[in-house]
């Protein structure tokens, strides 16, 4: 066995152990994924502006091309064990300086996609509160209390939080469910959505670019291998697990949703209910009745909840990664009682922070700040997928690992369609972002900064502070 400097107790503590089985990696990244909000939200943009009633088709391709990535991510994470994820495989592949311009893009990634979905969370909720409840309060107050519940959570432990993710989980797919259920009974799916001409329809290009940000957040099942049980088997499967049922889920009900509206005029359709983002909603309204589409809504505050509460999981253990390691202030990567309490701290505090200057600044926080945070950290995670990919191969050559599916064909053929649907990101950041202000059409840029700060991090770690540069870097088994 090969080994690399261990990295678990420089910084005062290492995560709890044997925290999670199989069942609840995979429900900490599908409610990151959030079922129910990508089919309110990014099932209608897909239809609207992409490739109309063929978006079904478009969830599938999307799911083959990242579950080509997760053969090789999966495999991967029986020879890498760390809470770094992307820094961590970037590291034991490629080498320190790829891996710290990984774990910059990481870091400012799910840390913007954090504090958009503080920003997504109280605007939302604030909206679905009002027109249920008629109770009209700021989305400042809805998001302050997210915060707060986000936090008191998280210092129970990963495991606590892996059962309330579960019970939003199955509550928000049931009711995704029964709106399936209820369109194939009364009307039947149209296969012909399916069919080529259909598919090819319109903006096929930012249907798969729509289709992919829906996966978000599968990757991260590798951040919690080190509280994981028999992590070798259990990240891997909670991985197929989650590729699988994203894809398989979204195509199902996005086939369900253009059935009832048509398949024919879905994308006129959708496009009248761009502005409002209600096309789900408004077309449960025909299938379920009042009752059960309001129970959709709250529904939905629950899933925007969760999505919340588990990207600060997977932020937070960056955070305590990169602390752990020496790049980050040490104190954050202390431990309590296995939780990396610190580390959560840092994190939401940084989220409620932005959030807070968007708001002192009056401006919208669906057009401004979940736009612009979430947008960025969309691209910045297939960024890193892409990454990953490479990483994969690399890793594998150099063990000459004779399992060739697996460790080239696979990741090689995941991370070629990944490239593809970053330019795509890249050419139609705007659209993606859900905004056509200037300084956002600008975010793209700060990638390319954050991977040369991150190979000048490693320049001086190496120079000031070798001892902290050899210790980078994960366990390799």
């Amino acid at each position: 066995m090969a080994q690399q400097q261990t990295t678990g107790e420089a910084a005062g503590g290492r995560l709890r152990a044997d925290a999670l089985g199989t069942g609840g990696i995979a429900f900490l990244v599908l409610a990151a994924v959030a079922p129910l909000t990508g089919m309110v939200v990014i099932a209608g943009l897909g239809i609207a502006l992409g490739n109309g009633g063929g978006m079904p088709a478009s969830f599938l391709i999307a799911g083959i091309v990242l579950l080509l990535f997760g053969v090789g991510y999966a495999r991967m994470s029986r020879y890498v064990s760390n809470a770094g994820g992307f820094y961590a495989y970037l590291t034991a592949a490629l080498g320190r300086p790829a891996g710290l311009s990984g774990a910059f893009v990481a870091l400012a990634g799910y840390n913007c996609f954090v504090a958009g979905a503080v920003g997504t969370s109280g605007a939302l909720t604030g909206g679905v509160v009002n027109r249920v409840f008629h109770l009209d309060l700021p989305w400042e107050f809805w998001a302050g209390l997210s915060v707060v519940a986000v936090f008191l959570l998280s210092r129970r432990g990963v495991d606590v939080s892996a059962k309330v993710l579960a019970v939003s989980l199955i509550l928000e797919v049931s009711i995704l469910v029964v709106f399936d259920v209820a369109v194939l009974v009364k009307s039947g799916y149209s296969l012909s959505a399916l069919s080529p001409g259909v598919v090819t329809s319109g903006s096929i290009g930012l249907g798969l670019l729509f289709a992919a940000t829906c996966f978000i957040g599968f990757e991260a099942t590798a951040l919690f291998s080190e509280e994981a049980r028999d992590p070798n088997k259990s990240v891997p499967r909670a991985t197929y697990i989650a590729v699988i049922a994203i894809g398989v889920f979204a195509a199902i009900t996005s086939l369900a949703l253009v059935s009832a509206i048509g398949v024919g005029n879905a994308k006129s359709v959708a496009q009248d209910h761009l502005a409002a983002g209600d096309l789900l909603l408004a077309t449960s309204q025909d299938v379920l009745g009042t009752v059960l589409t309001d129970v959709m809504q709250l529904l939905l505050v629950v899933s925007l909840f969760a999505a919340l509460l588990a990207l600060h999981n997977s932020a937070s253990r960056y955070v305590y990664a990169l602390a752990r390691d020496g790049v980050l202030p040490k104190v954050l990567g202390r431990t309590v009682s296995g939780t990396p309490r610190n580390a959560s701290a840092a994190q939401i505090g940084f989220a409620t922070l932005v959030a807070a200057v968007f708001a002192v600044l009056g401006l919208d926080p669906v057009a401004f700040l979940t736009s612009s945070m979430t947008g960025f950290g969309t691209l910045a995670i297939l960024v890193l997928q892409a990454m990953a990919s490479i990483a994969v191969v690399v890793f594998f050559r150099r063990r000459r690992d004779p399992h060739w599916w697996s460790t080239f064909v696979a990741p090689g053929l995941g991370g070629a369609g990944l490239v593809g649907v970053i330019v795509l990101a890249v050419l139609n950041f705007p659209t993606m972002a859900g905004s056509d202000a200037a300084w956002i059409g600008l975010l793209p840029w700060l990638l390319p900064i954050l991977i040369v700060a991150g190979l000048a991090m490693a320049g001086y770690l190496r120079r000031r502070r070798p001892d902290t540069y050899a210790a980078l870097g994960p366990d390799v088994h």
